[in-house]
C-alpha cells in the first residue's frame, strides 16, 4: 500500500508545488463571449466531480490517473445521456462503442496512459459492482481513454494499479480542479511543452437558456501553437513541421464536456464535436499519431436513464434549435482548458527525457506584441 500512499500524497500536494504558475485568464486570455462559471472548471457543471493519482517514482515513472464522475449518486443506476465524438482515432477509448449504440454512460469516466486501460477498465468494473444496489449487475461497460506518455515514463512497467485509479474516483470533488502535471497529465507533452490536465468552464446568458457547460482536457498532442490567436509557437521556435520541428507527431488529447443542459445523446454527440473543433483554435494539427475523442454527457436529472427502466416517461429535453450557445460554450471553453493545460503545467523531467513547461514570460512578451484579446 505504500505507492498508493504515496501517490495520493503527490496529487494532494501539486496545486502548492505549480501555485505560481498562471491560468490562462491570469494572462488577459478569456476567449470567446460567454463568462467562466465560479472555479472556471468542469465541476460548475453542478454534481460533476474530479479526482486525480499522480504518480511520480523514482526517476522512472511519470503517470496517473484523472476520473471524472458526472453525479454523486449510483451512475450505474442512474445512467446519463452521453455520446464520443472522434476526430482521429489513433488512440484506445474503452466502451465507447457502447456509449454510442445506448446513449448513456454508466460509469466515471478514467483517463490514465495508454498500456494502462486494461487495469483501469477492470478497477471500473469493481468499483461499479461493489456499489450498493449493484448487488445483481452481471455487465458494466467502463469509459476508459488514454494518451500515451511513454516519452516520460516508463509506460512498459505497468505502474498504474487498481488502487491507484480507485483512489482517483474515491477522491473525486467538487470545486477547483488542480491542472497541469498532475493525474493522466503527468507524463504528457503538448505542442512541445509540458502538457497535462485543463479545464474550464461557461455559463449562458438566461435568455439562451441559463446552462453550464464545462470542458477538462488530457493534452498530449502536437501542432503550431496559437494562443488568443498570436502564433507564440511559432514564435518560440518551437512548432510542427520547423527547422526543429517539435510536436510533429501527436500523441493524442482526450476531452471531457459535462452540461446540465437536458440533451440527448444525438445532441450530445454534436456537442463533443465543437470540442474537438475547439482544438483547432489553439493550432492543433491533428496529426496520423495524435488520438483525439471527446465525450460528452448531461448532468440533466430529467434526461437521466434509470437502470431497467422500459416503460416510457416523460423527458423535457432541449430542442436541437437550442443547442447553438452550447456549441459555442465548448468551442470556448476547450480552447481555454488546454491553454491552462499547458501554463499550469511545470516541467518533468525522467530517465527518458524531460518536457519543459512553457515560459510564461516570453508568452506574455509575444501575447503583448500581437495585442491579445482583453478581459
Amino acid at each position: 500500500m505504500l505507492v498508493p500512499l504515496l501517490s495520493m500524497l503527490l496529487a494532494e500536494a501539486a496545486p502548492a508545488a505549480d501555485g505560481e504558475r498562471p491560468r490562462a485568464r491570469d494572462l488577459g486570455i478569456t476567449p470567446g463571449v460567454f463568462p467562466p462559471g465560479a472555479a472556471n472548471a468542469i465541476t460548475d457543471v453542478a454534481g460533476v466531480r474530479v479526482g486525480h493519482t499522480t504518480l511520480v517514482v523514482g526517476d522512472a515513472v511519470r503517470t496517473g490517473v484523472t476520473a471524472v464522475l458526472p453525479h454523486g449518486r449510483n451512475v450505474f443506476r442512474q445512467k446519463v445521456p452521453a455520446a464520443v465524438f472522434v476526430g482521429n482515432a489513433f488512440g484506445k477509448l474503452a466502451g465507447s462503442t457502447q456509449v454510442e449504440e445506448l446513449g448513456t454512460l454508466e460509469t466515471p469516466i478514467v483517463l490514465t496512459n495508454t498500456l494502462a486501460v486494461g487495469t483501469a477498465v477492470q478497477a471500473v468494473v469493481a468499483y461499479t459492482l461493489e456499489q450498493a444496489g449493484n448487488e445483481d449487475v452481471k455487465s458494466v461497460n467502463a469509459l476508459v481513454g488514454e494518451t500515451n506518455d511513454g516519452g516520460l515514463n516508463d509506460i512498459r512497467g505497468f505502474h498504474v494499479t487498481a488502487e491507484h485509479v480507485l483512489a482517483a474516483i474515491r477522491s473525486a470533488a467538487a470545486g477547483p480542479v488542480a491542472e497541469g502535471s498532475i493525474g493522466a497529465g503527468t507524463g504528457t507533452r503538448c505542442f512541445g511543452w509540458k502538457g497535462g490536465i485543463g479545464t474550464s468552464s461557461r455559463v449562458i446568458p438566461s435568455q439562451y437558456g441559463g446552462y453550464v457547460v464545462g470542458v477538462l482536457v488530457q493534452t498530449n498532442f502536437g501542432g503550431v501553437l496559437t494562443v488568443a490567436g498570436a502564433p507564440v509557437g511559432r514564435e518560440l521556435g518551437r512548432y510542427a513541421f520547423g527547422p526543429e520541428p517539435a510536436g510533429t507527431d501527436g500523441g493524442s488529447c482526450m476531452i471531457v464536456v459535462a452540461t446540465d443542459a437536458p440533451l440527448d445523446a444525438r445532441d450530445l454527440r454534436r456537442l463533443a464535436a465543437r470540442a474537438v473543433f475547439g482544438l483547432a483554435r489553439t493550432g492543433s494539427s491533428y496529426a496520423n499519431g495524435s488520438g483525439d475523442y471527446a465525450i460528452a454527457f448531461s448532468t440533466a436529472p430529467e434526461a437521466r436513464v434509470f437502470h431497467g427502466e422500459a416503460v416510457p416517461r416523460m423527458r423535457l429535453l432541449l430542442p436541437s434549435e437550442g443547442a447553438t450557445p452550447l456549441f459555442e460554450a465548448a468551442l470556448e471553453a476547450t480552447e481555454e482548458a488546454v491553454y491552462n493545460s499547458l501554463f499550469r503545467a511545470t516541467t518533468v523531467s525522467s530517465r527518458f527525457g524531460s518536457a519543459e513547461a512553457i515560459p510564461i514570460d516570453r508568452v506574455r512578451e509575444i501575447l503583448a506584441r500581437y495585442g491579445p484579446r482583453k478581459p
